[in-house]
């Protein structure tokens, strides 16, 4: 499609964020058409945890994590890894999560986290009850598991950074823990349980409700690869084979997002995170809650259909073939620490998350035109910031307030 007019705004991102943006704007009455390279939720919105994680306030930029690291990258299967053919490219955006990790700018991070997941909190259930997926929403928790004293001794400062924000939780001995979730294995002696951790029932269903809902109120979906924005005096040109022209675009695309940001003159310091899992039979384990291995960077969540294994952050780009034997690595070890786990029939799945090193998302005007707003990076927790992100697009493009302070998450800040 060549020169097509569109007289309202282009959301550029079929993903969790791109669609609920849409809605959240279809709602205020814009025509809205939703571009996206291969289709409602083909990316890391169809396969990530299903977690809306809203105590997870502290930012991976952290000392913690730097103290982990060294270990953890000498380990290529671990729960951190860097490809040896990617280090030398991803340097420059280490040096600035180093510098990311110094405890007044987590101190910032984590407040400014916290703000983003109170209003994301808020805005979930009334979104889910405009959209019609209120039924696909679950409140069972989330179990962190610790498999010595050393190692829980070692979590509570981050639970009093918590503790702080008014987020519950419950320290639990194991026999408390099996209460909750029998079958862990006994080298996990100590345990943590948030019951405000809430999750979807599918991921990719839920996903895909948003895009019919979107479809079925008018809005448009197209499948385009975007390559090039251009402001316009009252306007902006959204080029993808053709040329769109629009009041106003939204950037959602997630880990492809760099492209567009980059011919705009933008230089925010972008990386992909590759994530990891398989997807079980729903009979694999009796799971009642969500599992965290911290220790090991992986979680257990139960779906609607199956149970995944996933998680651990390999930071390796967009053009890297997989390396599955990162998901085979976590299988292996959950079927260690839930002595009970069937572990075959497996799907596995690799999928991209857009990052920033000081672990909060862009959601701000573009420098070079307000007709621009950014709404990507958000790691892992696109699906858990999604309506909050998408009512903070719909504040900014209706020219309102935002409802939180967005300095922390401007695509000046860097």
């Amino acid at each position: 499609m060549s020169d097509t007019a569109v007289p309202g705004t282009i959301v550029i991102g079929a993903g969790v964020i791109g669609l609920s943006a849409a809605l959240a704007l279809q709602a205020q009455g814009h025509r809205v058409i939703v571009l996206d390279r291969e289709g409602p939720a083909a990316g890391a919105s169809a396969g990530n945890a299903g977690a809306f994680a809203f105590t997870d306030i502290l930012p991976l930029a952290s000392p913690g994590v730097l103290r982990k690291a060294p270990k953890w990258l000498l380990d290529p299967l671990g729960p951190l890894s860097i490809p040896p053919a990617y280090a030398l490219r991803i340097a420059p955006w280490m040096f600035r999560f180093w510098r990311a990790c110094a405890p007044g700018r987590v101190a910032q991070s984590t407040a400014a986290q916290t703000s983003l997941m109170d209003l994301s909190k808020a805005e979930l259930e009334p979104f889910l009850r405009q959209t019609g997926t209120l039924a696909m929403l679950r409140k069972e928790g989330n179990l962190q598991v610790y498999e010595n004293e050393a190692e829980f001794r070692a979590s509570l400062p981050g639970w009093q950074a918590r503790a702080d924000h008014g987020i519950a939780f419950h320290h639990m001995t194991a026999a408390e823990m099996a209460d909750i979730q029998p079958g862990i294995a006994p080298r996990f002696t100590r345990g943590t349980f948030t019951p405000g951790w809430y999750s979807i029932s599918d991921p990719k269903l839920y996903t895909l409700a948003l895009a019919d809902r979107f479809a079925a109120d008018g809005g448009i979906i197209q499948r385009s690869e975007v390559t090039a924005l251009r402001p316009l005096e009252n306007g902006v040109e959204v080029i993808a084979g053709g040329t769109h022209r629009a009041d106003r675009a939204v950037v959602a695309a997630g880990a492809f997002s760099h492209k567009m940001v980059h011919t705009l003159g933008e230089r925010i310091p972008l990386e992909t995170e590759r994530g990891y899992n398989t997807t079980l039979p729903t009979d694999a384990f009796d799971l009642r809650t969500q599992i965290t291995f911290g220790g090991h960077g992986f979680v257990v969540s139960r779906l609607s259909t199956g149970i995944r294994v996933g998680g651990a952050v390999e930071l390796g780009g967009l053009s890297l073939p997989p390396n599955f034997g990162r998901s085979r690595a976590m299988l292996t070890k959950a079927s260690t620490f839930l002595p009970g786990l069937k572990t075959n029939g497996g799907i596995e799945w690799m999928g991209f998350r857009l990052s920033l090193p000081d672990s909060l998302p862009i959601i701000g005007h573009a420098r070079a035109t307000s007709r621009v707003t950014y709404a990507f990076g958000h790691g892992h927790l696109g699906l858990t910031q999604s309506a909050g992100t998408a009512r903070l697009v719909a504040d900014l493009v209706a020219g309102r307030t935002p409802a939180i302070d967005l300095s922390p998450f401007s695509p000046r800040r860097f």
